[in-house]
């Protein structure tokens, strides 16, 4: 699959490059991907020499990208290094070897049976193809089955682009380029659920820039967003460790999730990213610019088994003591703790 062609492909879409794509409803968008695809990639691996070229021919070259192979060990070979989209045989045993692996993308496979009968058409149904065509069927009949093997394998190509970029937008904040807010939603409830079923420790830090308003006064909201890259840029730096990882969870506040860290560990890695943030300048527009950030920590030795209260809690926990810092004078850490999380909400 030609993935960063499709993908450049599904952006223009989005941005209204193609056409008046705002107008367009899901099945049109779908129709216009499908139309700026190259010829599908396929395999054909029939051992009859004869057969090959008479279909070989057939398989015309603007509907199909096709490499021909004359047996089944040399067809494996190509099916394990590289993906076609549709693959047509005559060996009932390669199709028994290709269904069962696991694989991101499936073939369309079409069986070309040797005897066109009932029979040899439910042996290659059973045996895993998507399609049974007679060897002997007319060059009409097989460029209208060809056609909507094409159709299949285009349509899924596209929709697993697209469901890609989905994804990844909706993980990315387009602005930072670290983790959306809905991406930590859904991490890091995963990561808890990781901590507490390994019994290790988990702690959240939560991070927010200091008179960020003023910063937008200033510089504007261009400037203010420049501020925003950059900070989030800083803290990848300074956070250190592979499994630790950052989102940006509201306008200017941000996330950092520690797994296998307890609080006071958090806590000095959150002193560390302060010091990171504050002690060189941003330069923001040709302008020398200095960024303060205020933090508080929060978490556990052991992550409990109630997942669904952990999270919250320490989430609260963490954002009092991020108030905390900012009340205090900010541009500091402070530590929560869960306990006074719960004697907060029995007071409530």
């Amino acid at each position: 699959m030609r993935r960063d062609s499709q993908t450049t492909l599904i952006e223009r879409l989005v941005n209204g490059e193609i056409g008046r794509t705002a107008e367009l409803d899901p099945v049109e968008a779908l129709a216009l991907m499908r139309r700026a695809l190259p010829p599908t990639r396929t395999l054909l691996a029939v051992s009859h020499q004869g057969v090959q070229a008479r279909l070989g021919d057939a398989l015309w070259a603007d509907l199909l990208d096709l490499e021909v192979v004359p047996d089944r060990r040399e067809a494996m070979e190509l099916l394990t290094a590289q993906f076609y989209p549709i693959v047509l045989t005559d060996s009932l045993d390669l199709i028994r070897a290709v269904r069962p692996r696991k694989s991101r993308c499936t073939s369309v496979v079409i069986y070309l049976s040797p005897r066109d009968s009932a029979t040899e058409r439910s042996a290659g149904i059973r045996a895993g193809a998507d399609e049974c065509v007679g060897l002997g069927t007319s060059e009409e009949e097989l460029h209208a089955r060809i056609v909507a093997a094409r159709r299949v394998a285009e349509l899924e190509s596209v929709l697993r682009t697209a469901l890609d970029e989905n994804h990844r937008l909706s993980s990315i904040d387009e602005l930072t380029r670290i983790g959306s807010k809905r991406f930590f939603g859904t991490q890091f409830a995963r990561e808890a659920g990781r901590a507490a079923r390994e019994r290790h420790a988990l702690s959240l830090v939560l991070c927010d820039i200091d008179h960020f308003k003023s910063i937008n006064d200033t510089l504007g909201h261009a400037g203010g967003d420049e501020v925003l890259r950059h900070f989030g840029a800083r803290l990848q730096r300074f956070v250190g460790r592979d499994c630790n990882w950052i989102a940006r969870i509201g306008g200017e506040e941000f996330a950092i999730v520690l797994p296998g860290m307890a609080v006071e560990a958090a806590a000095e890695v959150a002193r560390r990213l302060l010091h990171g943030v504050s002690s060189e300048a941003f330069q923001v527009e040709g302008t020398s610019l200095h960024v303060t950030a205020s933090f508080g920590v929060s978490g556990v030795e052991r992550v409990p088994a109630d997942l669904e209260a952990f999270t919250e809690q320490v989430f609260r926990s963490a954002d009092a003591a991020l108030y905390r810092s900012k009340k205090a004078g900010r541009n500091r850490v402070t530590i929560g703790t869960l306990a006074e999380v719960n004697v907060q909400a029995s007071c409530g």
